[in-house]
Formats: C-alpha cells, structure tokens, sequence
C-alpha cells in the first residue's frame, strides 16, 4: 500500500515468495522476471500468457503470489480480467497482484471484483513493484493512493448509502470502524493491533467480522468500500 516501504533481504533459512507471471511472451515478461529475481526473497517459478494455459501453470506450481497482465492490446483483442476468478481458483489461497498501465476507474473495480487483492501501475519504479509482491504475499491488499481516489471520484450513484448499506454500517462496533479506519491506511494487522493494543489474532478476528458485516471479501474491497462510503478519506 505505501510505495515508500523498503524490503529486507531473505534470511538463508527462510523460503523466497514463488511467484507465477502471467504475461505474453516477450521482452516485457523477460524484463519482469529478471527484475523478480534480482531480490532474493522472490522466485519465479512458471510464465503463461493470459490464456487457458495459465489455469494449468497456477494449479500445477501453486505459487505463493500470481502476477497478472491483463490489459487489453492496442486492438482491443486480450483483456486478462475474465481470467482473473479463474486464476484465483486455480491457486487456492495465493494472491492476484493486477500489473496494469490502465488508469481506468471501472477497469480497477473490475479487477478488484474479479479477485486481484492489490493493482499496481507499469509507471512505478521497480522497487514499488517488488514490495507490492511483498505486501500481497503477506496478506495485505496494495492498492496506490492515485488508485484510490479514482476509484472514488470514478464512482456513481448518490453520495449517501442506501438504506440497506447504512444498516450494514451501522451494525460495526466502535472498535471495528477504528480496524477499517486502519486498514484504509494501509496499516498492516500487527500495525493495527499495535496502534490499537490489541493482539494479531485480535485483529484477524474483527476483521472477520467486518467482512461478513459489509458482505465484503478482501482487504482491498474493504478499502473501497470505506472510502466510497465516506468511512475513510483517501489520505494525499
């Protein structure tokens, strides 16, 4: 979520994030590897274009973190976002980190519904790429300040909730809206339970409760969903 975030180099006992490209051949895709693999912490373990072929490399491998591309060509023949569901079937419990030079609104939210947990923009510095792989293995959602308020600004219909969702909102406990007001910042669950004093499992457990309160599945929908809601602003 923060692009200014360093990552430590991979201690010798521990096992380096095995990660999946999902791209078309070429120089890019060589590009992306080379620079995965120049942090030790991270691994390539299989490439696929965005087409059937990518299900079997997902579920044969297992990786810890999927990358996808799934912007469309400039003659509007791929777009990888159908693949996304599929693809996070296929991995079980790993992450989807969407790489995209869109800056459409709809097509973020429409990666974000069909499963990635995190979106990142091929206009980042490589480091920014490589923490947001970090983060995502983690158990974080990675969505750019930018992202954010275009998801915002880019949403429709009326500035105050239906009926149905202020209930929902309502429902959240005084604890639970300080969880969602953290994890709008980007704070990680031990970043939580440490400026809330509270334990890891404690976090986990609210938060738990907040997706099944707001019917939301992930930390990144959560995140949208409070800034669209008005329970957190987009921080500049």
């Amino acid at each position: 979520m923060r692009d200014e975030e360093q990552s430590s180099a991979i201690a010798p006992e521990q096992k380096a994030i095995r990660v999946v490209i999902v791209e078309p051949p070429g120089v890019f895709r060589a590009g992306l590897r080379k620079l995965i693999e120049s942090r030790p912490a991270l691994k390539v373990v299989g490439e696929a274009p965005v087409d059937i072929g990518a299900r079997s490399v997902v579920a044969r491998e297992q990786p810890d973190v999927v990358i996808v591309d799934p912007d469309p060509t400039t003659d509007g023949q791929r777009n990888g976002l159908g693949a996304l569901p599929v693809l996070a079937a296929a991995a079980r419990k790993a992450p989807i980190l969407v790489l995209t030079a869109m800056d459409d609104p709809e097509f973020h939210r429409s990666a974000i519904r069909s499963g990635a947990v995190g979106l990142v923009s091929k206009n980042l510095c490589g480091d920014t790429f490589l923490n947001a792989i970090e983060k995502v293995h983690a158990g974080e959602a990675w969505l750019s300040r930018s992202m954010v308020a275009n998801l915002v600004d880019g949403a429709h219909g009326a500035t105050e909730p239906p009926d149905s969702e202020s209930a929902k909102i309502a429902s959240l406990s005084k604890r639970e809206r300080e969880v969602v007001d953290c994890v709008s910042e980007g704070l990680s669950n031990e970043e939580v339970a440490h400026r809330l004093f509270v334990s890891k499992a404690t976090v986990r457990h609210h938060l738990t409760s907040i997706f099944g309160k707001l019917g939301i599945s992930s930390r990144s929908n959560l995140i949208v969903y409070a800034f669209r809601r008005g329970l957190s602003a987009p921080v500049p």
